[in-house]
């Protein structure tokens, strides 16, 4: 966390800049942005791997962020909400950037198998889209309601900020194996449902 603050003073000024954003507040939003900017072009890079891109998308996750600020009904952290901006504005962007494909080889050609196609990343159906987004509905709604305050930070922390056990356990002031514990715990009862 920024400046040794704990997770709970990190929550704390988390949930005063939104209220003072809310409250026309245009310069707590800078503060936000300053907060969260690293972390979120950080998470945006990994995932596009191309700087331009990467800028234009997290621009597009802060406007995201700013534009639907009242829908945020503080039941996970709230950097856990701004990363779930930021995986479904890196999502449509993959969407977007799907052009027409034509065929390299002729019609007439006999065709060449290649080994390796079934290994190929492959555009998800609508189905699986759907699926997959039923799927994730269901764990947010299952640590909002099983998982203690401190399992869902350990797990924001350790899956979706992708800190280590060692960093964690230090910035929690936790032994490994309670963290190690809490995350096994927080898994089990997030795949059980």
């Amino acid at each position: 966390m920024a400046n040794g603050a704990t997770v709970e003073e990190q929550t704390d000024l988390d949930e005063q800049l939104i209220e003072r954003i809310l409250d026309g507040d245009k310069g707590a939003f800078d503060v936000l942005y300053d907060r969260y900017f690293r972390r979120v072009f950080s998470f945006v890079h990994k995932r596009l791997h191309n700087r331009a891109d990467t800028e234009e998308t997290v621009q597009e996750v802060f406007i995201a962020v700013f534009s639907s600020l009242s829908a945020y009904r503080r039941e996970a952290p709230f950097a856990a909400w701004v990363l779930g901006i930021a995986r479904r504005t890196v999502a449509n962007r993959f969407k977007k950037k799907r052009h027409a494909t034509v065929p390299l080889e002729a019609e007439d050609e006999p065709k060449v198998f290649d080994l390796l196609a079934p290994t190929l990343h492959r555009a998800a159906t609508p189905l699986e889209d759907y699926e997959c987004r039923e799927l994730i509905a269901r764990i947010e709604d299952t640590a909002s309601r099983h998982l203690t305050e401190e399992q869902r930070t350990l797990f924001e922390l350790h899956h979706l900020q992708h800190q280590s056990i060692t960093d964690i356990a230090a910035l929690t002031r936790k032994s490994e194996d309670a963290v190690k514990s809490n995350l096994y715990r927080a898994r089990k009862l997030l795949l059980a449902r």
